[in-house]
């Protein structure tokens, strides 16, 4: 049996997105793996997060839901780690496993793994301020170097590693994220004329070019309406027949894609982009950008767009519209190339490998 402890000092529900969808729905699937002895290392602002596994709160790490406190957190872990390590008690670890980008605190007494998401501040640093982004160059690039591997959520996230961080590729073990075939199915409910878009309002998400482009298909589809999930977006105005439904629970989110008329994907970059994955489980035809890592994740059961023109994401949704069948049949064909199980499989088969050294 591999004892693994699991860090999410670090997490913030409901906020750090899809990290969060993946960090609970793999310690779901660890349940179904008695090899493996999950330990859950918990922020005082999640001491609910484990999903049934043995977990401890850990009381010295200066938890924050803001952002500035985030960044002091995770800037103080620095000088807290003698302090945070003695609380974990990593002596019965055979592995240690950080899944939100970021070794924290830094550790060198147990092998380690760190997952980092992507590195978009290497590529979009205007969308960061000066200290999130000076965190980031710091933290980040310490993760990579200090962790004995380190997991990429696609090819694509693989290669900003190797050129941006300086990671080895022998260093790095790629594993896709997945998406809940059971929950994340078709059914016969019939599409209504709203496009959807789950993404939480950061900058990276392009919500302002995607209004833009709305406007555009408007113009010809005077009753269309786009509906928005996710958080951030309180205080944000948005156009006429733009609906915005905040956080929403599960059941909720997966009709929306089973009645959706498309899914549009305008994000400018991502490192995986699970609501690709979910729209096509459920067989919501999927219009998307053609940045970053989702041509990999897509492949040819997308329409893609350039999401920096709110004319060609219009384009690019329309051509959907006209014909969204072939679309949704190569989606529903593609989603069980991306499932839990065998990102789960993998990450043991990780577990594995650095227990044995």
């Amino acid at each position: 049996m591999v004892r693994v402890g699991i860090s999410a000092l670090t997490l913030v529900p409901g906020v750090v997105g899809g990290s969060e969808t993946a960090y609970r729905a793999l310690l779901r699937e660890y349940h179904k793996h008695p090899e493996i002895a999950p330990r859950v290392f918990l922020p005082k602002i999640a001491p609910d997060a484990a999903e049934g596994h043995a977990y401890r709160v850990i009381q010295s790490y200066p938890a924050s839901t803001s952002t500035p406190g985030r960044l002091y957190a995770m800037g103080s872990s620095l000088a807290l780690g003698g302090r945070i390590r003695r609380e974990m008690r990593l002596d019965d670890l055979d592995v240690l496993h950080f899944p939100f980008s970021t070794m924290i605190p830094r550790v060198t007494s147990v092998p380690t793994v760190t997952s980092i998401l992507d590195v978009q501040h290497e590529y979009l640093p205007e969308f960061f301020s000066k200290p999130e982004l000076a965190y980031r160059k710091l933290i980040y690039g310490r993760s990579a170097r200090d962790s004995d591997l380190v997991i990429a959520i696609s090819e694509h996230a693989k290669q900003t590693l190797v050129e941006r961080l300086g990671v080895s590729e022998e260093r790095v073990r790629v594993i896709h994220l997945g998406v809940d075939l059971e929950t994340f199915s078709p059914s016969q409910d019939l599409p209504e004329d709203f496009i959807f878009y789950p993404a939480n309002r950061w900058p990276h998400k392009n919500h302002d070019r995607l209004f833009e482009a709305f406007a555009i298909l408007r113009r010809t589809r005077p009753d269309l309406r786009l509906v928005l999930t996710g958080s951030g977006h309180e205080g944000h105005p948005v156009p006429a027949g733009v609906e915005v439904l905040g956080r929403v629970p599960l059941e909720q989110l997966v009709h929306l894609y089973r009645t959706a008329s498309a899914l549009v994907y305008p994000s400018l970059f991502e490192g995986f982009g699970i609501p690709i994955v979910e729209a096509f489980a459920t067989g919501c035809p999927v219009a998307a950008a053609n940045t970053s890592s989702i041509p990999e994740v897509a492949g040819d059961a997308a329409v893609l767009f350039d999401p920096t023109s709110a004319h060609a994401i219009a384009a690019g949704v329309e051509e959907l519209l006209a014909a969204p069948e072939p679309y949704a049949a190569r989606g529903l064909a593609r989603a069980p190339l991306f499932t839990w199980a065998t990102s789960c499989e993998k990450h043991i088969a990780v577990y594995r490998e650095l227990a044995q050294r």
